[in-house]
């Protein structure tokens, strides 16, 4: 491997792997309203939230961290406007504290803050528009959650807490690395030849992190418990153990849990998905640190290509993209050659591809939970040679051709039953009358 394409797969994972407080979503909105705050002179008497559809989606009934319980878009901006700290990007509700929390629920209250939908922006678009003391202040976040394309006090550009707008529109904005330049021969290339020094400190921060919250979620009730019910029925199974440490994880970050996730693909559950999986595998096989490692960096690099051809938010579940890392990593860790990784991707796209986002809520865990069984299913198939073939419903000629296909349905094909489902969550849709 050229040194330019091993230094963009590291800087792919530099840049994907990094922690969050809470699902992304609200929290981008609760970091752009805490930009719009701190380029405001004054504290901010309103504010004005303009959000895509697949923000309002995924924001509509997740728990905000540290909000006391609260949920939905007025709570994020409120909150982050409160008592947010913008210096600490997708960690922004890390420093709030009690009579923040009280504040926040009493100007919500009071309508301090209203949301609308944004027409013909991108997937993930937040405007959030603060004023106070006769100026006027704008934080927009685009494309990617820390993506920072405006921010202006009173129409001039300025800084805040040491941010400017220096993101730029488009499908790469804000990233250094080229993701278009991945392949799955690349990402199994770099998996076994990448210097564990270039990325150890980075994807182990990543296992311990997700594994904190994972046993929070086996440990107490926090949503619809999906991992602890798994690992009741099944203690020593370890595809139950796989799915469970995964799903546990979400169940504590989807309701609410205060502790920070690694993400990937700038979604927690996804990088819950990537790296707990490999690890429960890891444990059960007796694996040496470096080859868990490794399994786990072929795991986030093949989630990161799957989830490039479907754009960062969609009508398609995120967990499919991260189980197909997951049933990479875990073929490795196996001994699979380089087509059974191939073979379990294509195994898990034929299975579970098209599995619908109805946003981020508690059932995000279940569906973790049945997008890691097919990928484990994926994998067994492949490594015994019994294999879905090119014709197979959308099976494409080889992996990549499936990707591709799979990603053009989740971005394109998948669009207009995005808008119905957001329809149906906002109340603009009476599915008995059109029956």
């Amino acid at each position: 491997m050229n040194k330019a394409t091993y230094d963009n797969h590291v800087q792919i994972l530099r840049e994907e792997l990094v922690c969050a407080l809470g699902c992304t979503e609200p929290i981008a909105v609760a970091y752009a309203a805490a930009l719009a705050r701190a380029a405001l002179p004054a504290a901010p008497e309103h504010l004005h939230v303009a959000c895509s559809g697949n923000i309002i989606k995924n924001v509509k009934s997740v728990t905000v961290p540290n909000s006391g319980g609260m949920r939905g878009i007025e709570a994020a901006a409120t909150l982050g406007a409160v008592g947010g700290d913008p210096t600490r990007d997708l960690e922004v509700l890390q420093s709030v504290g009690v009579d923040d929390i009280d504040r926040t629920r009493e100007l919500v209250n009071g309508g301090f803050c209203d949301v609308e939908l944004a027409e013909d922006v991108p997937n993930l678009y937040v405007r959030v528009v603060a004023t106070g003391a006769g100026h006027t202040s704008v934080a927009c976040i685009e494309e990617r959650h820390t993506n920072v394309t405006e921010l202006a006090l009173d129409g001039r550009p300025t800084t805040a807490a040491g941010r400017s707008a220096s993101g730029e529109k488009g499908e790469a904005s804000g990233s250094g690395a080229d993701r278009s330049q991945l392949s799955l021969q690349s990402i199994w290339d770099f998996a076994h030849e990448v210097r564990l020094e270039d990325v150890d400190e980075l994807v182990s921060n990543q296992i311990d992190t997700n594994q904190a919250i994972s046993r929070e979620g086996l440990t107490h009730r926090w949503g619809a418990n999906i991992g602890s019910t798994l690992l009741k029925s099944r203690p020593n199974d370890i595809s139950c153990k796989a799915r469970a440490a995964a799903a546990a994880g979400s169940d504590a970050r989807m309701s609410g849990c205060a502790m920070p996730v690694v993400i990937n693909c700038g979604s927690g559950n996804q990088g819950i998905t990537c790296s707990q999986p490999v690890l429960e595998y890891a444990h059960d096989l007796w694996s040496s640190h470096e080859e868990l490692v490794r399994a786990v960096v072929l795991s986030d690099l093949t989630a990161v290509h799957v989830k490039y051809f479907i754009g960062e938010l969609s009508a398609f579940c995120g967990a499919v993209s991260a189980s197909c890392g997951a049933g990479a990593g875990i073929c490795m860790l196996r001994g699979g050659s380089f087509g059974q990784f191939e073979a379990t991707i294509v195994n898990t796209l034929a299975n579970v591809g098209g599995i619908v986002c109805d946003g981020a809520k508690p059932s995000c865990a279940a569906k973790i939970c049945a997008a890691v069984d097919a990928a484990i299913l994926g994998c067994d198939m492949a490594l015994s040679d019994d294999n879905f073939l090119a014709g197979d419903g959308l099976v494409g000629a080889n992996a990549e051709e499936t990707i591709r296909s799979m990603g053009y349905v989740g971005r394109v094909g998948m669009h207009p039953t995005d808008v119905e489902i957001l329809n149906i969550m906002i109340g603009k849709r009476d599915v008995d009358a059109d029956a």
